[in-house]
């Protein structure tokens, strides 16, 4: 392939997340044609919330859609950490404008279906990218004409496309992780995840605010306003087998409140305020595994899916199409050493966060005098303290 007819050719993109859109408008500021694939027949919600710290909001806002989010999302003051024994608060991480000026850019809470929803306007209205829904791509193989094809199915037909490229975002049951040789499936973390949104005005008025991490033996709960402010996000996560067929699936209120009976009354008054419930089984995806191969790169839960105890899953999507992006300049000349180039830069910091995840979820369950000594160093901090601790995840810049 000649670097003139490469240039002729588009960049796929396969899975239309929250990474797979984030990188559709990375790459096309760089001058690539996009056209990204998404086996759904529509995009719609997956999950509830997430957190979006200083980190992914420099490069969203590098992509013009910061502005955007802002009436979506809240912006919470403190994280309130409190026991989920006794119910007493233990300690509180300070967010809000203290996290602004220290890192430049805003630690917000947001409902994902805002989030997809303002992407995928900014993708949809920009030149350069094509949506193509109820597609799935299925494999990548050089063609008898000098370049790639892209090997799909739409509508139940096989196709190809040629490409000069193809970057796997479609998530952590990714189909493109089968084209790296070496390549390792999702494993079942043996925890669950029980997920809700409620009217906020059903909320204690101290929760409606500022975040809430609330810490039990084999359990935790986490709480945020979402939608602007108008719901409240909660998410309660537990060691538990996975007997459902499906990864994800309803979930019975009072199944829900038998996994938390031990908890404080007002907890569980909140639990047994909806009957909506989701209940996700936490998987993750081993980030030193490896990202890519020839001309193919994998992103986001692809290649590095993590559990939920630093909230970052997203945030390193949203830096890996910033990253990514950089290394494919629009004249680039060799594009498998540039996805090696692009895996050498991130694999060092999503391994070492995702490392931070598998700890957190051990030390959020502890239990008797580790459990102890845990909440006495959290009285014994203050709030800025806990903030800084992660200075290194959170003030990393698209520009960096």
């Amino acid at each position: 392939m000649t670097r003139t007819d490469d240039a002729l050719q588009p960049i796929i993109i396969a899975g239309a997340g929250i990474g797979g859109l984030t990188a559709a408008l990375a790459l096309r500021q760089q001058g690539h044609e996009i056209v990204l694939m998404d086996k759904a027949a529509a995009l719609s919600e997956v999950g509830a919330g997430l957190q979006l710290s200083p980190n992914a909001c420099s490069v969203l806002d590098r992509l013009g859609v910061l502005d955007a989010l802002e009436p979506h999302a809240c912006a919470p003051e403190y994280l309130r950490i409190r026991s989920g024994q006794s119910g007493r608060q233990l300690g509180r991480v300070r967010f809000g404008d203290y996290l602004k000026q220290r890192h430049g850019y805003p630690f917000w809470v947001i409902h994902r279906a805002d989030l997809q929803r303002v992407l995928q306007e900014r993708v949809e209205q920009t030149e350069g990218i094509t949506i193509r829904l109820a597609t799935e791509v299925l494999d990548l193989e050089p063609s008898p004409y000098d370049h790639l094809s892209c090997i799909y199915q739409s509508d139940g037909v096989t196709a190809n496309l040629s490409c000069k490229a193809l970057i796997g975002a479609d998530g952590v049951w990714s189909r493109s992780r089968r084209i790296i040789p070496g390549h390792e499936n999702a494993k079942f973390s043996g925890q669950v995840a029980y997920r809700a949104t409620i009217p906020i005005e059903a909320a204690p008025t101290g929760w409606r605010k500022d975040s809430g991490l609330w810490m039990h033996q084999d359990s935790h709960l986490v709480h945020y306003p979402v939608r602007g402010g108008r719901d409240l996000n909660i998410v309660g996560l537990a060691k538990e087998a996975w007997k459902d067929e499906t990864w994800s699936a309803r979930a019975d209120a009072k199944a829900v409140l038998h996994v938390f009976r031990d908890w404080p009354s007002e907890v569980r008054t909140l639990l047994g305020k909806t009957e909506n419930w989701l209940k996700w089984a936490l998987c993750s995806v081993d980030a030193s595994g490896p990202w890519s191969h020839g001309h193919v790169a994998l992103m986001g839960d692809a290649a590095h899916a993590m559990l939920p105890y630093m909230a970052q899953g997203a945030a390193m999507a949203i830096e890996d199409a910033a990253v990514l992006a950089r290394h494919l300049p629009r004249d680039v000349a060799n594009i498998p050493a540039a996805l090696r180039a692009f895996e050498r830069e991130r694999k060092p910091r999503v391994t070492r966060i995702q490392g931070i995840a598998f700890r957190n979820a051990k030390v959020f369950h502890f239990s008797g005098i580790k459990a102890l000594a845990r909440d006495t160093v959290l009285g014994l901090s203050s709030p800025e303290t806990l903030a800084a601790r992660f200075d290194d995840v959170y003030g990393w810049s698209a520009g960096n």
